[in-house]
C-alpha cells in the first residue's frame, strides 16, 4: 500500500484502471492511500503534514508506486520482439536504405544474435542506422565506412573489427567486446561504452566530443597507447 500525501483541507481522486484511491482525513494530516487493483500488497507508506512535503514530492512518490508495481514495462518497451524473418541477418548486407543516418526505417533492422565473423566484404560501407545488434558477432569483420547512427549494440562482439572512417554516432556499446577494434578517423559522437571491453583498441584520429571523451576515458580496459591517442588525462 503506497500512501501519498497532499496538503489541503480535502481531496478527491477519480478511479483509474491502474490505481484506486481512497481518501482518509486525519487532522492535521491528509492521507491518500493508493493500491493497485491487480495486487493489494503493501508497497510503502508515507505520511506528511500540509506544511511538509508539497505536491511535487508526493506526485513523484505516486509515479514511483506505479512503476515499482510493474518494473518490466519500460524494459519491454525498449526493444521489440526478436524478428521471425528467416533472412533477417542477410538484411545487413543491404542495410537501412530509407532512414540513412537519422535512424528512421520501414521495419526494424534486427541483427540480434546474427553471426558476421570475418566478413570482409558484405558490411563495408553499409548504413546500419538504428540496427538492433545485441549479442551479434562481428569479430574480424571489415566495417570500414559503415554508418551505425543510433544503433543498439549492447553485448555484441566486435573483436578486431575495423571501423576506420565509420560514423558511430549515438551507438550504445554497453558491455560489448571491442578488444582490438580499430577506430581510425572514426566518429564516436554521443556513443556510450559502459562496461565495454576496449583492450588494445586503436583510437588514432578519432573524432569525439569533449564530454564523450571524458566518459570514454573512465573505461579502465583501454590500453596506455589508446589513452594517449584519445588524450585521456
Amino acid at each position: 500500500m503506497a500512501t501519498v500525501c497532499l496538503p489541503g483541507p480535502s481531496s478527491s481522486l477519480a478511479h483509474s484502471r491502474l490505481s484506486q484511491f481512497s481518501v482518509a482525513k486525519h487532522r492535521p494530516q491528509v492521507r491518500i492511500q493508493c493500491a493497485a487493483i491487480e495486487e493489494q500488497k503493501s508497497l510503502a507508506e508515507f505520511s506528511c503534514s500540509p506544511k511538509g512535503i508539497r505536491n511535487v514530492a508526493c506526485g513523484l512518490l505516486a509515479a514511483w508506486a506505479i512503476t515499482a508495481a510493474s518494473p518490466v514495462v519500460a524494459a519491454n518497451q525498449r526493444l521489440p520482439p526478436l524478428s521471425t524473418e528467416p533472412d533477417r541477418c542477410e538484411r545487413a548486407y543491404v542495410g537501412n536504405t530509407i532512414g540513412q543516418a537519422n535512424g528512421v526505417y520501414d521495419k526494424p533492422l534486427d541483427l540480434r544474435f546474427c553471426d558476421y565473423r570475418n566478413d570482409k566484404s558484405n558490411l563495408k560501407g553499409k548504413t546500419l542506422s538504428a540496427a538492433l545488434m545485441s549479442d551479434a558477432k562481428f569479430d574480424g569483420a571489415d566495417m570500414t565506412e559503415v554508418v551505425m547512427s543510433k544503433a543498439y549494440a549492447v553485448g555484441a562482439s566486435f573483436k578486431g573489427v575495423d571501423f576506420s572512417n565509420a560514423v558511430l554516432d549515438r551507438v550504445n556499446f554497453g558491455k560489448a567486446d571491442l578488444q582490438g577494434a580499430v577506430f581510425r578517423n572514426t566518429v564516436l559522437s554521443g556513443s556510450t561504452f559502459n562496461d565495454a571491453q576496449l583492450a588494445d583498441a586503436v583510437f588514432e584520429d578519432t573524432i569525439i566530443g569533449y564530454i564523450d571523451l571524458q566518459k570514454l576515458c573512465v573505461n579502465t580496459t583501454i590500453s596506455e597507447d589508446g589513452r594517449a591517442e584519445l588524450g585521456c588525462r
